[in-house]
């Protein structure tokens, strides 16, 4: 990526980036940020404010793509605040007018980019260019500078079939510190499509969080393009991703946004980092750890709590032996349940587990931070990992997973075979029932329970 940006390298970034003929963004009723950012500038920042503000805004329209509908003839259409755009003209005066606040935060956090970039640069002179430091490693460039070469893959090859056998489901996260989480989102919904892949991608400042299906070639391309970006290589290998049979039609859709966490914990990440979970247990020692757990009496346990983090109706269809399963909706209510029953944890060994381990992540930074465990522990690579190695381990019934698989089964053990998993009647006829707006996007989910929980405050999408 450049080090530096001229002011001719500048009009020709703004004229391939940019191509925005049915909008002029130098309306300033359009988009008015706050005018002491420019007075803050120093000179030579000032030239590049006008770049900054553009690309803020070709970034955050970007974000909103989606694919057309299969009878439309173009390719893209847009999504931003529940509603549908068919053209560039009318997502451009959306954003415009209803997101300049947003833009013009992005706008400074370009900004301080290339003026980071432009230090780097001159910091560089007497160094080795070859090997960069981390902080350098921001992302400049446009997203297709991203994206891999494709030309010598047919569009067969890159499309998910129907069976099971035909694709595959990755699983992933990543903790990380993230300077532009809206570029990243760009990038991400671009490499995607490119793909044909689906899915759902949380992204944060504190990192990625993605769960996405498509064709064998699809998902191994990703899987190499992930490894190999600057952002996230240092910090992500090949185990971090844990597979299952699936594909492109496990998801309705590819949906790539912004959050303030990359997972819902309902704290943001200034007041609990991921920089402090518990110890990782691999899935071997992990399983080492329950069979010495269950060789010992009731008695003898007390010492040791083995805790799923999941929502009761993961736990109700599959769990390990000897588990305490928390009775939670929502994993933004394990904080609450932790708090209510920190006596069941004073002076005990914790040894945690999930689905795929970024709950445990957070989940184990909470129960740390109160201070009454003994030892925390949780299993790295979750539920996922473990199962690739002890099928007919210690873990009972199926593996709930949030698409349209349901339920994975890796073993012929089942668990709560008969009865609902639903937490309340409301929940259990809301199956039956259609949504009540003009779109499902529209529907609200409500139920007795939900009402009865304290309100979690709303992730900020952007």
């Amino acid at each position: 990526m450049p080090s530096s940006t001229s002011p001719d390298e500048e009009d020709k970034l703004e004229t391939c980036l940019l191509k925005f003929s049915d909008l002029d963004l130098k309306e300033s009723n359009l988009i008015n940020p706050n005018n002491s950012l420019k007075a803050e500038l120093d000179g030579n920042t000032k030239k590049k404010y006008s770049f900054a503000k553009k690309k803020a805004f070709a970034i955050f329209v970007k974000t909103k793509q989606v694919p057309a509908p299969s009878y439309e003839f173009k390719e893209t259409w847009w999504r931003c605040c529940q509603q549908l755009f068919a053209d560039q003209i009318s997502i451009h005066r959306h954003v415009a007018t209803q997101h300049a606040e947003e833009v013009f935060q992005h706008t400074a956090s370009i900004l301080k980019q290339l003026t980071a970039s432009v230090s780097a640069s001159q910091s560089l002179t007497s160094t080795d260019k070859r090997n960069p430091p981390k902080d350098y490693l921001i992302p400049t460039q446009e997203v297709s500078a991203w994206l891999p070469d494709i030309s010598c893959f047919s569009p067969d090859e890159l499309s998910s079939g129907q069976g099971d056998m035909e694709g595959e489901v990755l699983l992933y996260y990543c903790y990380c510190d993230l300077e532009d989480p809206h570029w990243i989102c760009a990038w991400q919904t671009a490499l995607c499509q490119l793909l044909h892949v689906t899915g759902k991608i949380r992204i944060a400042t504190e990192g990625i969080n993605g769960t996405v299906g498509g064709s064998r070639v699809a998902t191994r391309l990703y899987v190499r393009v992930m490894l190999s970006c600057p952002v996230f290589k240092d910090y992500l290998c090949e185990e971090d991703f844990k597979s299952s049979k699936g594909g492109a039609h496990c998801f309705p859709d590819l949906r790539v946004g912004v959050f303030e966490e990359i997972v819902p914990m309902g704290i943001s990440p200034s007041q609990l980092s991921y920089k402090n979970p518990g110890i990782h247990l691999s899935p071997g020692e992990f399983h080492k750890e329950i069979e010495k757990l269950l060789s010992q009496t009731s008695q003898d346990r007390g010492d040791t709590i083995l805790l799923d983090c999941r929502n009761f109706y993961e736990s109700k269809i599959g769990r390990f032996q000897g588990c305490l399963a928390p009775d939670i909706r929502k994993f933004s209510y394990f904080p609450s349940y932790v708090d209510k029953n920190l006596d069941i944890f004073r002076q005990k060994r914790v040894l945690m587990y999930c689905t795929g381990g970024i709950r445990c992540e957070r989940g184990s930074a909470y129960l740390r931070a109160k201070g009454v465990c003994k030892e925390v522990f949780q299993l790295k690579g979750g539920i996922h990992k473990y199962l690739e190695e002890f099928p007919d381990g210690f873990y009972q019934g199926k593996l709930f997973v949030f698409d349209e698989r349901f339920a994975l089964a890796y073993n012929s053990s089942v668990l709560s075979g008969q009865g609902f998993t639903a937490c309340c009647i409301t929940c259990q006829d809301k199956g039956g029932k259609q949504a009540s707006g003009s779109t499902q996007d529209s529907f609200k989910e409500e139920c007795e329970c939900t009402a009865r929980r304290p309100r979690i405050p709303l992730e900020q999408q952007a």
